[in-house]
Formats: C-alpha cells, sequence, structure tokens
C-alpha cells in the first residue's frame, strides 16, 4: 500500500469517472483510449501544466502545495472525504498522522465507552477499532448482528465477516451497498495508516478470499464512517430499517461506538423491541470486551 503507488491509482480512478460534460469541456470527439477524461483535460481545469499533472500522477512531484491539491480536487470532482485522502496521499510527510495508543492486535476498548455499552441496554451497540475489528459489544448488539462471543478475537472483525460470512448476504438487504462502505472505510484507514502491517494482511486476505472486495478495492472508494440507514432482514423477526450514528472520542480517533436504533412508532422500532425480547432470556446486559490478541 505504498503512497506513491496509491496517489497514482486514485488520481486515475478519478479521472476515469468524469466525462467532458461533466465539467464543462467541449467534447472533440475522437476515440478515447481510457475511460474519462484525459491528463491534459484534468491539469487544464486544475490550471496546471500537463507535464506537472503527470508527475503528480506519477507520484514524481516533492509535495505538491494545499493550492495545487485544492485546485485537483475540484477538477475531479473530490468530496470531502476524497480531498482528506488525496492530501494524505500526495503529502505523507505532511500530513500529521494520529500516533497508535497500542501496538497493532493490542488494542482495547476505552473504559468511557464499556460504560456507555452498559447503560445502551435496549439500543444495539458495538466498539469499531482500528481496520473495522470489533473491541466489545452489547447483548443487543449479538441479537442483531450475530454472536461475536462465538467467533475468535481474530475473527471480530467487520469487513472480514460481510465478505467472508455467507450470512452477512442474507442479514443486509442492500449487502452490496454496506460492503462498499466497508471497502471505503478501510481505503480511508489505509489513507491514515498507510504502514500498518495488520491493514496490509486484512486486505490481502480479502482481496484473495473475495472477488467483490477485489474488485471494489481496485476502484479505490473513499469514506469515513459517520452516520446512515441500514436495512435487515432478520432471521428472527424480517425486515429492519435501523439508522447508525458513529461516535468517536475527541482525543481517540482510533475507536468508535456505533449505534443502531429505530424510529419511535414505526415497524421498525416494534421489529427490535421483538428481537430484544426474543433475546433477553439468554442474554446479558453487561457489555463484552475482545479478548487480547
Amino acid at each position: 500500500m505504498s503512497p506513491v503507488i496509491d496517489l497514482g491509482a486514485f488520481l486515475r480512478t478519478r479521472r476515469a469517472r468524469l466525462r467532458p460534460e461533466d465539467v464543462a469541456l467541449p467534447d472533440l470527439g475522437g476515440r478515447r483510449r481510457v475511460a474519462g477524461l484525459r491528463r491534459e483535460e484534468i491539469a487544464q481545469l486544475a490550471g496546471v501544466s500537463v507535464d506537472y499533472y503527470i508527475r503528480i500522477e506519477q507520484g514524481r512531484a516533492a509535495n505538491p502545495s494545499p493550492d495545487v491539491l485544492n485546485a485537483l480536487a475540484r477538477a475531479l470532482r473530490l468530496d470531502e472525504d476524497e480531498t482528506r485522502h488525496l492530501r494524505r496521499l500526495a503529502q505523507p510527510r505532511a500530513v500529521t498522522r494520529p500516533a497508535p495508543r497500542a501496538r497493532p492486535g493490542q488494542q482495547q476498548p476505552r473504559p468511557m465507552l464499556l460504560r456507555l455499552l452498559e447503560e445502551l441496554r435496549d439500543v444495539p451497540a458495538v466498539v469499531m477499532g482500528r481496520r473495522m475489528d470489533v473491541l466489545a459489544w452489547n447483548a443487543a448488539a449479538s441479537a442483531l448482528l450475530g454472536d461475536y462471543a462465538s467467533l475468535e478475537p481474530s475473527e471480530r472483525n467487520i469487513p472480514r465477516i460481510t465478505f467472508l460470512d455467507p450470512a452477512s448476504r442474507q442479514l443486509f438487504t442492500d449487502w452490496r451497498a454496506c460492503a462498499r462502505e466497508n471497502v471505503a472505510y478501510l481505503r480511508w484507514e489505509a489513507g491514515r495508516y498507510p504502514d500498518d502491517p495488520q491493514l496490509a494482511s486484512l486486505i490481502g486476505e480479502l482481496s484473495a478470499r473475495s472477488e467483490d472486495f477485489r474488485r471494489w478495492w481496485a476502484e479505490h472508494p473513499v469514506q469515513d464512517k459517520t452516520s446512515g440507514t441500514k436495512r435487515f432482514h432478520h432471521p428472527v423477526v424480517g425486515d429492519l430499517a435501523l439508522t447508525y450514528d458513529t461516535l468517536r472520542a475527541a482525543d481517540d480517533p482510533d475507536q468508535a461506538l456505533i449505534t443502531y436504533a429505530a424510529a419511535p412508532g414505526t415497524p421498525s422500532h416494534d421489529a427490535l423491541k421483538m428481537l430484544l425480547a426474543w433475546a433477553a432470556p439468554t442474554a446479558t446486559t453487561t457489555p463484552h470486551p475482545a479478548r487480547p490478541h
């Protein structure tokens, strides 16, 4: 996951998704050898020379200025997450990266997040760490998402479950959208921690074992995990539409509390209450932290 290699691939995928009409450029006709805009067209839109843009795309331009990167982001129609990712790839030494709080593989859930899990008895919630590892969860999350306690600690990883566990394709109504979001967030993580060997190992494993992951990873999607709606088809209570929110501590962006909730008065709210009542006889309200590994 070399930043130089990723930078060129990222820029090429973003060029490929644009057409002249998307950016108010005249289409001069003729056969295009590549999909999307040509390098010279991006250079024109960004106000830089073609040679300089080529050097940026090839990773041969040392530390492009913020003004140049902003111009490229506008030319390529990048969103906020993609723009931040571009800066990380183009200026790996200039971007201040958060220091890991523990060595890879030894991340422990913060006590404050565990206390919140204990309070959220009626709200499915998990603590997500680096590489989308599940560090802790409550009983409601087990009822909704599956029994994390039955998995080895190394297997408690959201992308690994999503792509390698066939049950996930049945649980998520729009599995494709959920899976692509996971790929996009792993790209986001790779931009923050390009030298993380465990992240590289995870990406390599998923690329080798999942054709879907391999294809979507090559498209270079980038997206932070914030909030949205997920639709489930649960084997016990049927269909649910739940909103999820990602809450991060200001001083530790490597851990996040992810909660799932249904709007009151909706069928999904009733179905979630039914699910939690069904799971209650065998569940505990105590949060489950993952064992060190």
